[in-house]
């Protein structure tokens, strides 16, 4: 028995270039697609373009569209590996992550209840370090594209997993899209590896199991793994991501910061590069030191000096470069006392809670391990040292060229006979601290042996570099590299000499350690890869707690021969649904052309599975079915709710040189349900011996047509928005409806003049869109 669908038709375009994934918005006016570019467009219900995101790289491919619950962050899947969180509200790119894999699909979960989960641990207040912890300055210097501040923070919206599926059949779960939450191998718990394909794996609305549908040998499978850390840790996982997702942008800012730093130091080398450096680099090693230090005490000036100083340079050109290499500086030391400073103490903070976390080990002994969050916080300890030495580096050298400069301004003045004002005459201590800075401007190198200069001058062993004056002390601690000249110690400092007397307190855990010899890069690197020994354990204690309970047969398939193209022997594809009102989780999917399964595992601790097996193709006892309705095939299919189900069929008996027939079915589940099964979960159920195929036409009220225009490809429905999107002319035509439509306002009852007048205005609008994107 057949009906008509209630459907509306909204509007109809001619895309500019094929769309090979669709994804509605369950809850906002948004649709995103992905283009054969690699492009993802996300867009209006009225054509109004929002938003489009370039693609990653050349012949890289969109291969899954998730949205998240309620929010506008879209998860997209490369195929290059890669997975991109795009904000649609500020338009930017929220963060990425790389795999070294195809992706098959990524998606968010259903939001987490955080009050239902949180079971006897509790958290007072969320994000308490705002109270504490000032707000770390915005980075006006560096790129926009590149800026992580401004941007939202990762647990945007409620709680939810991210989970990406790979091609090669390993599965990553990341809550908050921040915290590593296990992983799975499913090519580790089958029969045969060489005739493998996963189709589809999902989380249970409970959160501590997942359900993987996939090829093993000749069988269709569907495995339910459970997992007993999810289960019992879920609250102190979600207290433990949140920390993750602060540690993470905290990550992030800490590398802006010392971008900047790199650019501001970059400012100072190119202003002194302008004249200074040029007549360094033109002396042999060790004479400008010896010449200054000369003017500086005896007051004469040798011939290359004098023409220096007043050929190549002058007063007023002086002055100029002095002001703007202060100006840098006081730049450099302001990005290192405030911002990276404050990032600092931030991650110390964040490190800190966790390492409290751990000390609960009722709540996070399988995700927390002391003694590795304790040794990250020393490793924090020590980044921090190391930005107040660089901090000291930077306030002596400022203090230094600044008496360099007002020192060459002097000796300009007093070469040249002119007045000099009583402001630039130096104490006894400033030239003192003067002959100082000239005498360490080029350092002797005591590693230098005699043979360097009898080296083959072919030798690819660059020379030593030489001093710049004295600037490379600060340049040293932005490479990544050791420093050639660590920063002297204080003889004021006790706690220093305490240390060199005392060994033991070197190797104490209790105190920070501080290594002279590391770069400020080497020692954020080797923050970062303690932080990162952190996140390991509740990725392994997950990973580990997989355990197989359950192996559904559904169907068989057809053999998978080496090179051989299945789409025309087989046809999977399937859909996922968390119904919250039954405490179920349902799963539908295409065993064939024809068939179709869907499945319903109960979560209310009774073990049950319902299977409703159907159809395209009239019963036995079939009778009045339209012959257009009689041959049909799946092209695809979604959950519209949890009582429809929405298929895309197609039409297999059009004769030669007829197009086949397109048709929109709104299949109901509650009608169907009569005609299911009901089976006890077991380590083995074989559902294909145990169930029986119905047709469509013979259930009661159970399908609506509706006939569509051309060949339709693919499906998009919502049915929180009560709309649907069906691509066609391969993929090139989009056709958007509104569904649950009135009967007085029903008007899906089209002629085919009126399809005609719409695909005419579909051409005009893509033409036009296609002339904008050639302008």
């Amino acid at each position: 028995m057949t009906q008509t669908s209630s459907m509306k038709l909204l509007g109809a375009r001619n895309m500019s270039c094929i769309v090979e994934r669709m994804e509605w918005n369950n809850k906002m006016d948004l649709i995103a697609y992905g283009t054969e570019k690699g492009e993802v467009v996300i867009q209006r219900l009225n054509w109004q373009k929002i938003v489009t995101f370039p693609t990653p790289g050349e012949d890289v491919r969109v291969r899954s569209l998730s949205w998240q619950m309620d929010e506008t962050l879209l998860a997209v899947g490369y195929s290059n590996g890669k997975v991109a969180l795009l904000d649609a509200e500020s338009e930017t790119i929220i963060s990425g992550l790389i795999y070294e894999d195809d992706i098959k699909k990524v998606y968010f979960s259903k939001a987490i209840n955080s009050e239902e989960s949180l079971g006897t641990y509790t958290c007072s207040a969320k994000d308490k370090h705002r109270r504490f912890l000032p707000k770390l300055q915005a980075l006006t210097n560096i790129d926009p594209c590149l800026k992580t501040l401004d941007q939202k923070s990762f647990p945007k919206g409620s709680p939810c997993f991210l989970v990406v599926i790979m091609r090669s059949g390993k599965v990553h779960l990341l809550l908050l899209g921040a915290l590593q939450a296990g992983s799975i191998d499913l090519t580790q718990h089958i029969l045969h590896p060489e005739q493998f394909d996963v189709y589809d794996v999902r989380l249970n609305g409970d959160f501590n199991a997942i359900y993987a549908l996939l090829r093993d040998g000749q069988e269709l499978k569907m495995l339910h793994f459970h997992n007993q850390v999810l289960q019992e840790c879920m609250a102190p996982m979600l207290e433990l991501a949140t920390h993750c997702a602060h540690i993470l942008e905290t990550k992030n800012y800490i590398n802006d910061t010392q971008q900047c730093l790199t650019e501001a130091w970059e400012t100072v080398q190119l202003e002194m590069d302008n004249k200074l450096t040029k007549y360094a680099n033109s002396q042999p090693y060790g004479l400008i030191s010896a010449h200054f230090l000369e003017l500086h005490v005896f007051g004469f000036a040798t011939f290359e000096v004098e023409e220096f100083l007043f050929e190549t340079l002058s007063e007023k050109g002086f002055k100029k470069i002095a002001n703007s290499v202060d100006l840098s500086l006081s730049n450099l030391q302001g990005l290192v006392f405030k911002q990276l400073n404050g990032s600092a103490v931030n991650m110390f903070y964040f490190l800190n809670t966790i390492a409290g976390f751990g000390r609960m080990s009722h709540f996070f002994e399988s995700l927390i391990s002391p003694d590795v969050a304790n040794e990250a916080m020393r490793a924090c300890g020590a980044f921090v040292l190391k930005v107040h030495e660089l901090q000291r580096t930077i306030d002596t050298l400022l203090h230094d060229m600044k008496l360099f400069h007002a020192w060459m301004i002097f000796t300009i003045l007093r070469l040249s006979h002119q007045e000099i004002p009583d402001d630039l005459v130096l104490t006894e201590e400033e030239n003192i601290a003067m002959a100082d800075f000239l005498c360490s401007m080029e350092p002797e190198y005591d590693d230098r042996s005699d043979d360097e200069d009898e080296l083959d001058p072919l030798s690819e062993t660059p020379p030593p570099a030489r001093s710049k004056f004295n600037l490379e002390r600060v340049g040293q601690y932005l490479d990544n590299a050791y420093l050639p000249q660590p920063y002297p110690k204080d003889p004021r400092q006790l706690w220093e000499e305490m240390v060199a007397e005392n060994e033991c307190l070197s190797h104490c855990k209790l105190f920070v350690p501080h290594d002279m010899n590391l770069s400020l890069v080497q020692q954020r690197d080797k923050m970062f890869n303690a932080i990162d020994a952190v996140f390991h354990k509740p990725t392994e204690s997950i990973s580990g707690s997989f355990k197989l309970s359950s192996t559904v047969i559904c169907n068989d398939l057809p053999p998978m021969e080496p090179g051989e193209d299945l789409k025309d022997k087989e046809f999977v594809t399937c859909s996922y649904y968390v119904n919250e009102a039954a405490r179920s989780d349902m799963l539908a999917c295409t065993i064939s052309w024809q068939e179709a399964m869907i499945l319903e595992f109960s979560r209310a601790g009774d073990g049950w599975v319902r299977c409703t097996r159907i159809k395209l193709e009239p019963g036995l006892f079939t009778t009045s079915v339209n012959e257009d309705f009689c041959y049909l095939r799946f092209v695809d299919l979604q959950f519209y709710n949890e009582s429809s189900l929405s298929i895309l069929a197609q039409s297999t008996n059009a004769g030669p040189g007829m197009r086949p027939h397109s048709f929109f079915v709104q299949f109901s589940l509650s009608a169907a349900r009569n005609q299911s099964t009901q089976h006890q979960m077991g380590p083995l159920v074989k559902l294909k011996e145990t169930t029986v195929t119905h047709s469509i036409h013979d259930i009661v009220d159970g399908a609506a047509f509706k006939g569509l225009d051309g060949l339709c490809d693919m499906l998009a429905v919502s049915g929180s928005r009560k709309v649907a999107t069906v691509l066609s002319d391969r993929k090139r035509k989009m056709t958007i409806f509104e569904m649950e439509i009135e009967e007085e306002e029903d008007d899906t009852e089209m002629s085919q003049a009126s399809f005609l007048d719409i695909s005419k205005e579909s051409v005009i609008a893509g033409v036009a869109d296609s002339e904008k994107s050639e302008a």
